[in-house]
């Protein structure tokens, strides 16, 4: 079936991205032992780490979205990948550089295994973020701005894009949805072998550890979360065709967000490397296809605040772990403040985030980009990292 190539704007997916750098926010001040608050909210931040998760579906679903059946070249893609993520990239690697320099070169805290990598591997440490490559060797993926992590991984899937799309573009709808499934499969399949296998010798594993080559490994290895990506491609190309009706909608973001919530209610007695790669991969994929299809009630979600925060969640996701460290003194007691503490941290992490996405991304990637003509027609609201 041949796929329509004017498309409206899915704004409702630019909320939705401000909503998962969110999530991960919350996740790095559980960490931070900043969990003051109801209980939903300490659990619902422990597993916050899913975030990404739903970044590396919503990335494969909108570049298929974006791409797909519209005249485009691989140059202009990769140039525009480029524009779209690493000016704003290097800025952080380098407001990220002091205190990153300061913890592996000064600080000898022996309580931070990970920072006795680093120190003993500085050069690897330093060169492989400016380069996104830190995600392929497995201790370094943390190396430098954390969070960063999974931009090395974002760009593997787009090297292979024009690939992954050339191949999906001619398949059935029966055959994607087969992929759909067999990708969840093998993510579900790698992180229930690791739980089962041990494979570090370690009985129990958590969010607290660290320096495991395994673990790390399937946690921030590009080809152990290429799964999700494949998922959201797939998911995209039976969008464009049309394959579910627009009455599913609610439905469809319904059963996911229900799902998601039942999850974190059930996370305790969920195995961590499951939790972490793959279970809420099809809620992620149910909520996204769901909120593509435009429900009636989506307007709540293309409100111009959301919009501007879901632009903004790219400055977001890569700026937080630094505000905390600021604003969140680890030196100090964290939990005076209480849950509005924690409000006004994340109000003035917006606010630092907004600021760098009107003035440290935007001016960069209008200078960057291909000319309009060499590009598919797209919008700001349409773009996914």
């Amino acid at each position: 079936m041949e796929i329509e190539a004017n498309r409206p704007r899915l704004l409702a997916l630019t909320s939705l991205r401000f909503f998962a750098a969110l999530h991960v926010v919350i996740f790095h001040l559980y960490t931070m032992h900043v969990t003051s608050g109801p209980m939903w909210y300490r659990k619902l931040s422990s597993i916050g780490y899913v975030g990404v998760g739903l970044f590396f579906v919503l990335s494969g679903f909108i570049l298929v979205y974006t791409y797909a059946g519209r005249s485009w070249t691989v140059a202009s893609f990769w140039r525009a990948r480029f524009a779209r993520i690493y000016p704003a990239y290097l800025f952080c690697l380098l407001v990220t550089a002091p205190s990153f320099f300061y913890a592996v070169v000064v600080l000898n805290d022996t309580n931070l295994p990970s920072f006795a990598w680093f120190r003993s591997h500085v050069l690897l440490s330093w060169i492989l973020p400016p380069l996104l490559l830190q995600s392929w060797v497995p201790q370094a993926a943390l190396a430098w701005n954390s969070p960063a992590w999974s931009l090395s991984d974002e760009v593997f899937f787009y090297a292979i894009f024009p690939l992954l799309a050339g191949w999906l573009m001619p398949r059935s709808r029966r055959t994607l949805l087969a992929l759909v499934l067999f990708a969840w499969a093998f993510s579900l399949a790698l992180s229930s072998g690791y739980a089962i296998l041990k494979p570090d010798g370690v009985l129990h594993v958590d969010d607290q550890a660290s320096q495991l080559f395994w673990l790390d490994a399937l946690k921030f290895h590009p080809l152990a979360r290429l799964p999700e990506f494949l998922v959201g491609a797939c998911l995209g190309f039976l969008f464009l065709r049309g394959s579910i009706d627009r009455k599913w909608a609610t439905p469809l973001a319904l059963i996911g967000l229900t799902t998601s919530v039942i999850v974190v209610a059930l996370s305790p007695y969920i195995p961590y490397t499951v939790l972490h790669n793959s279970m809420l991969t099809p809620a992620f994929g149910a909520i996204i296809y769901g909120l593509a299809l435009r429900p009636n009630w989506i307007k709540v979600l293309e409100i111009k605040p959301l919009q501007l925060l879901g632009e903004a969640s790219y400055s977001l996701y890569l700026l937080h772990s630094l505000i905390i460290g600021v604003y969140f003194n680890p030196f100090q007691a964290m939990h005076n403040g209480g849950f509005v503490h924690v409000v006004i941290g994340v109000a003035i992490m917006a606010g630092i985030s907004i600021f760098a996405y009107l003035f440290i991304e935007r001016p960069p990637r209008r200078w960057l980009r291909p000319k309009q003509r060499q590009l598919p027609i797209t919008s700001e609201a349409t773009k996914a990292w």
